[in-house]
């Protein structure tokens, strides 16, 4: 089912992370085109939404020859396939035969893969990598070294390189439940109400309302949890600055977020949507590059560990409804309150 409201909303700012979701058919031109068509906009009542490019065609429309909207749709199911590859793949794969699999020339392959993923199939390839050595560590059987080798690594220098910039540790500290590592932390008054400030070395790891030392112990029970010195002071007056004003909020902050790489795909994704505008779940999934799996997308927004900063308070019901939010209905209505543009 076409949700209609979202398509014409996608259709109007010529979204193009929507080309391939849905096709747009005009009845007085008798054409279909993509979401993002450059062509000036008909009239809503001359607007009908087809689920592609056949179901337009059986329905009496042609495509449009300005943009080519059945190569959007072949563009998508290209990288729903390559990704099907990488993650049924035992063994690394490069990009000559991930393109040459969907019939594509790697160099456009890789911008188009970029584009709808937010990432490139190399980093795919390594986030999947990481997330088997994840699991594989918190099983905490066997050694580090066949934890890495069973995770599809073929040398463990690779594995120590993914896991420090996924994880902010080595592997063998994640396996230790974060043994040797240094979090500082502070809970800071805000205008929506306290907030935990956490971060290792390589950034910023937990923000989050109405949680405190005991919240943050509990997720990395191994770690040395200190509190803030003068370089951390100037991290969490950004964090709440960005509570407190949105518009002036940085967009360079250090992270250290942690996650599955569809995970990381979706979080990315969230960070590109402009302050002061919302997206629904099933745009953000197609944003992710995974159209089909809005309920996965839902989990990952709730698996969020930076509350504000990674913001999945713009995820919005597709019928205009707030949506849940883990920090509070009325939490959520303020932060997007804030965002709109001022008059």
């Amino acid at each position: 089912m076409i949700d209609t409201d979202t398509a014409l909303a996608a259709f109007e700012a010529r979204d193009r992370s929507r080309d391939g979701s849905f096709v747009v058919a005009v009845r007085t031109t008798g054409i279909y085109c993509k979401p993002s068509c450059p062509a000036r906009r008909p009239r809503r009542e001359n607007i009908a939404f087809y689920a592609d490019g056949p179901a337009a065609v059986a329905a009496g429309y042609r495509p449009c020859r300005r943009c080519r909207p059945d190569e959007a749709a072949r563009d998508s199911d290209a990288v729903r396939e390559a990704i099907r590859l990488i993650e049924a793949s035992d063994e690394r794969l490069v990009l000559d035969d991930i393109a040459r699999a969907v019939r594509y020339a790697p160099h456009h392959f890789h911008r188009l893969f970029k584009r709808d993923t937010g990432l490139t199939p190399a980093a795919y390839a390594r986030g999947l990598r990481a997330d088997r050595l994840s699991r594989r560590l918190d099983e905490a059987a066997g050694s580090v070294t066949e934890a890495i080798y069973e995770a599809g690594y073929e040398a463990s220098s690779r594995a120590y390189a993914d896991a420090k910039s996924r994880f902010g540790m080595t592997p063998s500290t994640r396996q230790a439940g974060g043994a040797g590592e240094t979090i500082r932390h502070a809970v800071v008054p805000t205008s929506l109400g306290p907030l935990l400030i956490a971060a290792t070395d390589k950034g910023l790891c937990r923000i989050a309302f109405d949680e405190d030392q005991a919240d943050l112990a509990a997720r990395f029970p191994n770690a040395e949890i200190i509190g803030e010195d003068a370089g951390f002071c100037a991290l969490v007056q950004a964090v709440v600055a960005a509570v407190d004003d949105p518009m002036a909020a940085r967009a360079d902050l250090p992270l250290d977020i942690r996650g599955t790489a569809f995970q990381q795909a979706v979080w990315q994704a969230l960070r590109t949507i402009p302050v002061g505008e919302t997206r629904s779940y099933a745009q953000l999934a197609t944003m992710a590059g995974r159209p089909g799996a809005v309920r996965a997308v839902g989990t990952a927004c709730g698996g969020n560990a930076l509350a504000v900063v990674i913001p999945c308070h713009r995820i919005v019901r597709s019928d205009g409804g707030i949506g849940g939010y883990a920090y509070g209905a009325e939490r959520k209505t303020a932060l997007l309150e804030r965002e709109k543009p001022r008059s």
